[in-house]
């Protein structure tokens, strides 16, 4: 028994001491934890989302899904050869019309107007708070990095998930960002890691902040849930809805199908173009990721004239094949009739003119 009691002993110091590293963030406090519970969408010590969602579903336990993520048998099927990318110079002067660059999985650059906006950037090797450990990049996608990275005036993070806000990446990018807009409660770890409050703009849900004389974020729901250690939904997670000029983007960030779509759909469309999640799902938590033919269907809720899908071809975070999401999605948005961007990674993409629509993960 002592013996037993002293191994426990041990591996609770021991998870005490791991999640003491900068990379997990920190908790919100003071008065930032004040505003956080004055939210409506604050309730119960956690934030939640407007339809009732089980983290998991189908019946599946926690244990279900660990067993079924490690042992259970699914075509698993990776690239066999490093990814085809193409390697741009973003410090060269943009489009005049809104221009757009992906890094693969949820991370890309949006020149429009004279800003240039950073998107979720994941620039480390793995979805991890540590770099010996987690899901890693497949070869060929990280030919960007954060020294690559124009003068940054908006940096946005959607929620604080780990393939959407990475430690390592926001210490190289922090100096040179003007400004960064999150969701309610993530400065929190900004600050933390040196941003200075002045620079953070955390905004609830329909909450708006300009960010110059002719462009504004607006916060908008989502159906997904945050947390970077054990605690869930400490910090809200948002997508966000981008007016700049005569344009309208929809940033999607990670959710689950819901009414929210056509409730966003309703007060800002119709949108130039839908950034909207494709990959990463499973019929165990099919309420906080899409499943490819939601994503499609959100598109249209949200009366988008483009659907660019994100959230694949970097990083296998679920058991379906890599290229999975990208055919579903396709073969329901050709249902739908709703046109479909697949750029390559580093691919220009131009508002009103440069659309690329080549299949480039099908072989030859």
């Amino acid at each position: 028994m002592i013996i037993l009691c002293t191994i426990v002993a041990v591996l609770v110091l021991a998870t005490i001491l791991f999640m003491q590293q900068a990379s997990f963030g920190k908790a919100p406090s003071g008065a930032r934890l004040e505003r956080m519970k004055k939210s409506p969408q604050y309730r119960d010590g956690a934030f939640q989302n407007q339809s009732e969602t089980p983290a998991l579903t189908g019946g599946a336990s926690y244990f279900t899904v660990m067993k079924d993520f490690f042992f259970g048998k699914h075509d698993r099927k990776a690239p066999d050869a490093a990814l085809p990318a193409i390697r741009r110079d973003l410090q060269q002067q943009p489009s005049l019309k809104p221009e757009l660059t992906w890094f693969g999985h949820s991370s890309y650059l949006l020149q429009v107007n004279g800003l240039n906006i950073l998107v979720d950037p994941v620039f480390s090797g793995r979805t991890s708070p540590v770099s010996y450990a987690g899901t890693k990049a497949f070869p060929g996608t990280d030919i960007y990095k954060a020294a690559d990275m124009p003068r940054i005036d908006v940096l946005l993070i959607t929620h604080d998930h780990y393939d959407h806000l990475d430690y390592q990446t926001v210490l190289q990018l922090k100096d040179r960002v003007g400004t960064f807009v999150t969701s309610l409660g993530v400065g929190a770890h900004l600050e933390y890691w040196g941003v200075p409050a002045e620079k953070i703009k955390e905004l609830d849900w329909w909450e708006s902040a300009p960010v110059s004389d002719n462009s504004r974020f607006t916060a908008t729901p989502a159906r997904h849930f945050s947390g970077r250690g054990f605690k869930r939904n400490g910090t809200l997670w948002s997508s966000f809805v981008l007016e700049t000029g005569a344009y309208r983007i929809y940033l999607g960030g990670d959710s689950g199908y819901d009414r929210h779509f056509a409730e966003i759909g309703r007060k800002f469309g119709p949108f130039d173009l839908a950034i909207l999640e494709n990959g990463q799902y499973n019929a165990y938590w099919s309420n906080i990721h899409m499943m490819p033919e939601e994503t499609a269907q959100a598109a249209v809720d949200l009366g988008a004239k483009v659907l660019f899908p994100v959230h694949w071809a970097k990083f296998a975070l679920a058991t379906h094949p890599w290229d999975e999401s990208i055919q579903r999605v396709l073969k329901k948005a050709g249902a739908l009739k709703m046109k479909v961007v697949t750029p390559l990674i580093g691919e220009q993409v131009i508002l009103d003119s440069i659309y690329p629509e080549t299949q480039w993960w099908v072989k030859k």
